[in-house]
């Protein structure tokens, strides 16, 4: 067990309390496959149960959830669904490319990621940037106008396409997939089962296990279940990285059930950090949620913390991540090292396919 302030084994020493939490993620943690193509279904994942006022690890799975939350409690999902974001194209010269669209916004101007082709998949763009114009196939290009904010990997592009975007991405794009996913798999594989609208360039993926009897049983519970959307742009962020503006969408009647939720004395557990992110950002400074329909840039760490979140489902994160503050300001560090060094050493999956870690208050 590490205590608070420590850090994982493979860290550096002279890492600060506050410093971003890190660890070797050995690649057999790597989920490369759904559960379902193992032989499980969504809710067979596993999930470790972390209790922040005892410290306390349970190990169990998800399709128990309901067995962890109270009747009062709240659930908020982001029911944004997954498009086919990773595009093929070339540059003028004829060499490959594949661009991740990130961010729509506005019209058919998108923040975009070129990356090298590699085989199958495709890794980070080093070297010189590639060229400014690449063609995406008949009739549809892409121009790289500028660099996205200070990023140094995102870009601000025109598209010229025959077709609305989602429409012709149906036809010509494919589910984000990095080199740990050992083969390609369909949008579905990549969809959470209460999605209301396309939007996420990356699934939510938090959401994964969720099914159909899940939620049932969380309603029959007397658990609540509301919605909101946040649309996530691409997730490969490099260690130095904060996350980038997303749009956002909390609905009055979410806002309202999230406070009358902590009025009556119950628990609002945030499915994601999509979640997290969206409900502070709609938190007034007197802790109050109120409809939100917009951008949010907030980061949220340690330091400044949360009021309108009291858990937090979520997958298991990369060393060094920007998302380990978040869970660090809901968790605290020494629950956050404490799980992390408890799923590193039982095995836990990582990733969008991989298992999950619930966090209590």
């Amino acid at each position: 067990m590490t205590t608070p302030g420590s850090t994982l084994p493979g860290a550096s020493p002279a890492a600060r309390p506050t410093a971003r939490l890190t660890f070797d993620l050995p690649p057999h943690l790597e989920a490369g496959a759904p559960p379902e193509a193992r032989g499980m279904t969504r809710d067979a994942v596993r999930m470790m149960v972390a209790h922040r006022a005892t410290g306390e690890l349970t190990h169990s799975t998800f399709a128990l959830l309901p067995a962890f939350l109270e009747a009062g409690d709240l659930v908020v999902i982001n029911t944004s669904g997954t498009i086919p974001a990773a595009v093929r194209a070339t540059t003028p010269a004829g060499d490959p490319v594949v661009v991740h669209l990130s961010t729509r916004l506005d019209g058919e101007r998108w923040v975009v990621e070129p990356r090298r082709a590699v085989g199958d998949h495709s890794e980070r763009w080093t070297g010189e940037p590639p060229a400014h114009h690449l063609d995406l196939g008949p009739d549809a290009s892409m121009e790289l106008v500028e660099r996205y904010l200070d990023s140094p990997r995102l870009w601000v592009a025109d598209l010229v396409l025959p077709q609305p975007v989602l429409t012709w991405l149906t036809v010509h794009g494919r589910p984000i997939r990095y080199g740990y996913v050992e083969r390609p798999w369909p949008l579905a594989a990549y969809q959470n089962v209460y999605v209301t609208e396309p939007g996420s360039a990356e699934m939510p993926s938090a959401g994964r296990p969720f099914t159909p009897e899940v939620i049932t049983r969380l309603v029959a519970k007397g658990v609540g279940v509301t919605p909101l959307v946040l649309h996530t742009g691409v997730a490969s962020l490099e260690s130095t990285e904060l996350p980038y503006p997303e749009r956002v969408h909390v609905p009055e009647s979410t806002a309202m059930r999230v406070n009358a939720t902590h009025a009556a004395g119950g628990r609002v557990v945030a499915v994601g950090t999509t979640v997290v992110r969206a409900l502070e950002s709609a938190a007034g400074a007197d802790g109050r949620v109120r409809a939100l329909d917009g951008w949010t840039d907030l980061v949220i760490t340690p330091e400044r913390g949360v009021s309108a979140v009291d858990g937090l489902l979520t997958g298991w994160h990369e060393p060094e991540a920007s998302h380990l503050l978040m869970l660090e300001a809901v968790a605290g560090r020494g629950l956050l090292e404490t799980s992390y060094a408890a799923s590193l050493a039982e095995g836990y999956q990582w990733h969008e396919f991989g298992d999950v870690h619930l966090i209590l208050p």
